[in-house]
């Protein structure tokens, strides 16, 4: 048999085939190289932008056409807007990103924030600050998974997480629980170590978190019953000022740390449909005990955002946030007896 067929040697052949077979075996690597730590510049997943001339913006995520996140200027995308823990299919847990100069900075860390981020049209690479509110699973149960899979896409390059005390802790166990799959990434993929990228800041009380050339970022203690610490973010770029509650009771506190803020992202619970949510589990009073002393009703989120004088309200993590047959417009309307500006019910993917 010759060696030569078709006018190319049998190792060229070979050479053709391995290599053909290699890009059919590893679309990843085509992916992995095409995302660029430039973090956020790239195009975004259809996604609602409030109309400033209504009083309540619902928005319909998947109406728009993809847009890219601007070079400069800051955007907020609400990534996940469910509250607690449990799977919905009416809404991701609860997540944001604030896109600064096309710089992405995460707010919390709720089941499936990779993804939502993916949807959204954040590069993972680009991640360089991460925020957690506080230790409750529906924010934090994603956080070593959102690190680990960046660094799975093409993470090089440190990212700094910002929250309570634990995280270290967290982060420790997660890169021990994960040392098998990590070390053959490392060795077979030629990954940089993981531990080393991450640097992790913990407090325990109010302070400025950080600063850098593009946002200024300050936190305060909230009261969400026995979790302690829990923290609010407030965000000052040079266009606007974007203030997140983070998990609370009704606050007055926090009126005056989002004063004069344009946006204020704000928990909220509908306190009518609790009774209906009591029905369907086996724990009702130790949980509507709970929600009642950890929440914030619509009516109270509406005094809150009135008192600090934001431009726009928007409501967020929403208790019960798998019940369909809230409307809109009820989650809205005990806070508009309060509050006359901007009321934004917000939704998954939706950009403001």
């Amino acid at each position: 048999m010759s060696d030569q067929p078709f006018g190319r040697s049998r190792r060229d052949f070979m050479r053709i085939a391995v290599t053909a077979g290699s890009t059919a075996a590893l679309p990843w690597l085509k992916d992995a190289q095409a995302q660029t730590p430039a973090g956020a510049n790239a195009p975004a997943t259809p996604v609602n932008a409030a109309n400033p001339a209504a009083a309540t913006a619902t928005g319909q995520a998947a109406s728009q056409l993809a847009t890219p996140h601007p070079a400069k200027g800051t955007q907020l995308i609400l990534l996940g807007t469910k509250g607690g823990p449990t799977p919905s299919d009416l809404r991701a847990a609860p997540s944001n990103v604030l896109v600064v100069d096309g710089q992405p900075y995460v707010v919390d860390c709720g089941n499936g924030v990779a993804l939502q981020l993916t949807k959204a049209g954040i590069k993972l690479p680009g991640l360089r600050d991460i925020f957690l509110t506080h230790h409750h699973s529906d924010h934090n149960a994603d956080l070593g998974n959102l690190v680990f899979l960046a660094w799975a896409t093409g993470l090089h390059t440190p990212v700094n997480l910002y929250g309570p005390p634990r995280i270290t802790r967290m982060i420790d166990d997660f890169v021990d629980m994960n040392e098998i799959d990590l070390e053959v990434r490392m060795r077979e993929e030629g990954r940089p170590p993981l531990r080393p990228l991450i640097n992790i800041h913990e407090f325990d009380g109010p302070r400025l978190v950080m600063e850098d050339e593009r946002v200024k970022v300050t936190s305060m203690l909230v009261d969400h019953y026995t979790i302690k610490p829990a923290f609010a973010y407030r965000f000052e770029t040079r266009d606007r000022t974007v203030v997140f509650s983070g998990d609370t009771t009704y606050y007055p506190p926090l009126a005056e740390f989002a004063k004069g803020a344009d946006v204020l992202v704000h928990e909220v619970m509908y306190l009518p449909a609790l009774q209906k949510l009591m029905k369907t589990v086996d724990n009702a009073p130790t949980l509507l005990d709970h929600l009642v002393k950890s929440h914030t009703s619509t009516e109270q989120v509406g005094k809150i955002a009135a008192a600090a004088g934001v431009k726009t309200l928007v409501l967020s993590h929403f208790v019960p946030g798998g019940d369909p047959a809230i409307t809109d417009e009820m989650w809205a309307a005990d806070a508009r007896q309060h509050f006359a500006g901007e009321i934004i019910v917000g939704k998954d993917l939706q950009v403001i």
